[in-house]
């Protein structure tokens, strides 16, 4: 009997212990289930909790601030809640994933589209800058010094903006241009009438000029002379017309009498009574050419001015290459011709310009035509 109760004793204990561990066994995923719902609504009642409490959240946009209220948690969910739509280029100050809180400042600037039109293409870029000349920056394009931005580099971008770069290029160049001769035709009182002969030849002049061009695009625009400079001076040519007269076609009231004036004793082949005396020089004010003039001081005869010899005539009075004398002036030589002497009227040179002008005009002159030689002492 006692073998009997203890076997017996020791069957209780393991049918219990077996089913402890099929209990434990088949309740194992409800009590993990359980578990995990307690966590998850743990989890919500806080979400909850703090979602609904009111949040003062400053919402700045393109710099304009906003302080709204809201129970939102979530940047995106507050974004939607005023209707803030983010594009792609914008920028935000924090993720859109991102939890808010109480007295948080976000901030968002909207990207606006600007066309850039420059070397020939034309380029969209979506940008959050201020100004023109960051907007270009974006697509790297460099802006020179001389280049010239439309509108300029500090206006204000605004929404579907056009830029217009033209480029612009300066170049000058230098150019050799030929300045032709002219022609001088000089009456020639030796010379028969209906003759010329070439006195000088004429030589070409030559000047360098700087032209300044300017290009924008590539395209020419405006051309502009910025220097000359004369390298060869011009060199006039001179032509003798023949314009010789007969002696006896000169009217003659001179008598076969000798006259002595200035220890000189001379025959003339002419008298001119009442003859106008002027005075002229080789300045601008008496010819209008100066010193650098290739004319300066040649006569219409070709021949070189002098102080005490050249006068100017009519050529049909006196003709030209012939010598006279005038009273209290002296022997002079008819080399020059002028537009305003006519007639009895004879023009003295001077060397002085103002000695010339003071001369004035003298009237009542005789003078003594002799002809193509100059008498001398006996």
């Amino acid at each position: 009997m006692g073998m009997n109760q203890v076997m017996e004793t020791h069957g209780k204990r393991s049918s219990s212990m077996t089913f402890a561990m099929r209990w434990k066994h088949e309740n194992l995923r409800l009590i993990v289930l359980s578990a995990i719902i307690s966590i998850a609504m743990t989890f919500m009642f806080l979400v909850l909790l703090y979602g609904s409490a009111d949040k003062s959240v400053s919402v700045v946009v393109n710099g304009q601030e906003t302080v709204v209220k809201t129970k939102q948690w979530v940047l995106q969910r507050l974004l939607d809640e005023q209707a803030i739509t983010v594009g792609p280029h914008d920028e935000v100050s924090s993720p859109l994933n991102a939890s808010i809180k109480d007295g948080d400042r976000i901030e968002i600037k909207q990207a606006v589209p600007v066309t850039v039109k420059a070397d020939g293409k034309t380029s969209t870029v979506y940008t959050t800058e201020k100004t023109v000349q960051a907007a270009i920056g974006k697509l790297n394009i460099p802006v020179r010094d001389q280049d010239r931005v439309n509108p300029s580099l500090d206006t204000a971008v605004s929404k579907a903006m056009t830029v217009t770069v033209t480029r612009v290029d300066t170049k000058v160049s230098e150019t050799e241009r030929t300045l032709p001769f002219s022609i001088v035709k000089k009456q020639d009182p030796t010379l028969d009438k209906g003759k010329e002969k070439l006195v000088q030849s004429g030589k070409n002049g030559l000047v360098i000029e700087r032209v300044e061009k300017k290009y924008e695009n590539g395209v020419l625009v405006s051309s502009k002379l910025v220097d000359k400079v004369v390298q060869t001076h011009t060199v006039s040519q001179v032509v003798a017309i023949g314009s010789k007269k007969d002696v006896h076609t000169l009217s003659s009231n001179a008598s076969t009498a000798s006259y002595s004036k200035s220890g000189v004793t001379f025959k003339a082949k002419k008298i001119l009574k009442n003859v106008t005396l002027t005075a002229y020089s080789a300045g601008v004010a008496s010819t209008g050419k100066d010193e650098n003039h290739p004319g300066y001081g040649i006569t219409a005869s070709g021949a070189k001015v002098k102080e005490g010899r050249t006068i100017a005539v009519d050529p049909d009075v006196i003709p030209i290459g012939w010598w006279v004398y005038i009273e209290g002036i002296g022997f002079r030589r008819a080399e020059d011709t002028g537009s305003a002497i006519n007639g009895n009227k004879i023009d003295v040179y001077f060397d002085s310009t103002s000695y010339a002008n003071k001369f004035g005009r003298k009237k009542g002159y005789t003078v003594y035509v002799l002809g193509p030689n100059k008498p001398s002492a006996s």
